[in-house]
């Protein structure tokens, strides 16, 4: 009797932790597409004129899936290769290939190179900020046809953690006054990534 007690116990525990790691993920998310929808609401901030940020209920994400959160593989270029990314106005903007992403998804591994912008490295505030730029099945169809973004820092190993739910639009995606890089091919994944920021409607 006093076995099956502590079983039952132990299941208890085991279950009780697995919910409150859940339910601190989703905070987390939930907290990511709260900043997103303040940035946008933010006149300071906003891509969106003046009307739109009156009219802006917040934007569509996908529902909240710790699936597209994955733990890749991070292994350094140490000989960085210098990419001039083309943008939505025609300018350029030069990057370093930094690293590259390995990690497996929906029973496939796969392979992203990693960005450092030659400008932003230069701010103390930014000088560890990574740069991940993708397309994938869904672009065009329910995301931006122009890819989306995620923020990364500098991991201390060679792990890094990159989660889709963070996926963002880039501000070309509401205006045509902003020069966003566009994905190159490598970074064009071979599946749908149903996490992360959907739309805009008409992009």
């Amino acid at each position: 009797m006093l076995k099956q007690f502590l079983g039952v116990l132990m299941l208890c525990f085991i279950f009780g932790k697995t919910v409150s790691a859940q339910t601190s993920y989703e905070a987390e998310i939930l907290q990511f597409q709260n900043d997103l929808n303040a940035e946008y609401k933010n006149p300071e901030e906003s891509p969106l004129t003046p009307q739109e940020q009156k009219e802006f209920k917040g934007h569509s994400f996908y529902p909240i899936d710790s699936t597209y959160r994955v733990m890749a593989q991070f292994r350094k270029i140490e000989d960085p290769e210098e990419i001039q990314f083309p943008t939505s106005s025609g300018a350029i903007k030069t990057y370093d290939t930094y690293a590259l992403a390995t990690f497996e998804l929906k029973g496939n591994t796969y392979q992203l190179p990693i960005y450092q912008s030659h400008v932003l490295r230069q701010m103390e505030e930014y000088k560890d900020y990574l740069f991940l730029p993708f397309t994938d099945y869904t672009s065009g169809v329910e995301t931006y046809g122009a890819g989306r973004y995620i923020d990364l820092r500098i991991p201390e190993g060679n792990t890094i953690v990159i989660d889709f739910n963070k996926a963002y639009n880039p501000f070309c995606a509401y205006s045509p006054n902003y020069s966003c890089p566009i994905p190159p091919e490598a970074n064009d994944l071979k599946l749908e990534i149903k996490a992360g920021i959907r739309g805009p409607e008409g992009h």
